[in-house]
């Protein structure tokens, strides 16, 4: 059923909303974003706050914050990082909740290897560490004290001791040994040589141990006889008596010597008696002074003078004249050392 007001047709209201309630409409939709966006803001924020722990200094901080990166949490609580200091997580690291910012300060150390000693600060926790940041490589064989996994403190000494091994071959002779036998037909104390030995050649493998360039020991690690040696044999005499100027003459031992003569001089002899025939000047060192001697060619003497030649194998015989002494002249004698 249609109306017409003024000629115009009018449709009832119960066709549709008015322009009331659209405009209410739209004010419920705008306060619904108004809370929406409100909510999404407040969400936001508490979301940005983090709770972390900081290490520094020996001190452990509870904190909260919101700032964004390692760096930005050092900076808000005013921490310097000095020379050598080292942060974990990096400075560059996203803050995350829960997480654990170390501050580390470094320390002085000194460092001596291959004989060169270097000054630094380091925030190492162990020497090896420390000595791999100071780029110092230990060998397999170095020796490091203080030990690689001891803990870096203050003032600490490092030490790298080079350790080098050099292998060597060399060739030593090897003595000969004497083997000797006994000859009833010689004299006792007279050797007479049937063989003469010859040296022997040895090749020796050596390893020598330098420590920083400086030899410190030597080990033979094997030796090996290129040319065995040969040994030397001589003849010992055991006769101990011999016929002489038709007496048996027993004596302990005999001695190649060479003989020489003297006269008076007007002193007397080192053991205080006036010189005459029987008396000869020896070397105490080889024939004790009172010693009964028999001298071939001289006869029977008393070791009791010295001089300043008679030294070693040789013997001074008193004559009664200086003709006798020079008819002597200089001889080789057998003297034998009575019992």
């Amino acid at each position: 059923m249609e109306w017409y007001t003024l000629g115009r047709p009018r449709k009832s209201s119960r066709g549709g909303p008015g322009p009331r309630n659209y405009r209410l409409i739209l004010l419920c939709l705008c306060l619904l974003l108004v809370v929406a966006a409100g909510s999404l803001f407040f969400a936001g924020y508490a979301w940005a706050k983090k709770h972390i722990t900081l290490l520094v200094d020996g001190k452990e901080i509870n904190l909260e914050t919101r700032v964004d990166t390692v760096g930005d949490v050092l900076k808000t609580q005013g921490i310097r990082l000095g020379p050598g200091d080292r942060v974990e997580p990096e400075l560059a690291a996203p803050v995350a909740e829960g997480m654990r910012v170390a501050v580390k300060r470094a320390v002085p150390v000194t460092v001596t290897a291959g004989g060169k000693t270097l000054k630094l600060r380091t925030a190492a926790s162990t020497v090896r560490e420390a000595l791999q940041k100071a780029k110092i490589l230990p060998g397999r064989e170095d020796i490091v004290t203080p030990g690689l996994e001891e803990k870096v403190r203050s003032d600490m000494a490092i030490r790298v001791i080079r350790v080098r091994r050099v292998v060597r071959e060399i060739v030593v002779p090897v003595p000969y040994s004497v083997r000797r036998e006994t000859d009833p037909n010689l004299l006792r104390g007279q050797v007479k040589v049937i063989r003469a030995g010859r040296q022997g050649k040895e090749k020796q493998r050596w390893v020598l141990v330098y420590h920083d360039g400086q030899e410190v020991d030597r080990v033979m690690e094997a030796s090996q006889v290129i040319t065995p040696p040969v040994d030397r044999v001589v003849r010992v005499g055991t006769l101990q008596q011999v016929s002489r100027g038709g007496r048996d003459v027993r004596f302990s031992r005999v001695i190649a010597m060479v003989a020489t003569a003297y006269t008076y001089t007007g002193n007397n002899t080192a053991c205080g008696v006036y010189p005459r025939v029987g008396i000869v000047a020896v070397d105490p060192r080889l024939i004790p002074l009172g010693t009964r001697l028999y001298v071939e060619g001289y006869g029977y003497a008393t070791a009791l003078d010295v001089g300043s030649s008679v030294r070693g194998n040789r013997i001074d015989l008193f004559m009664e004249s200086a003709a006798e002494a020079r008819r002597w002249g200089v001889r080789r004698v057998n003297v034998y050392v009575l019992d």
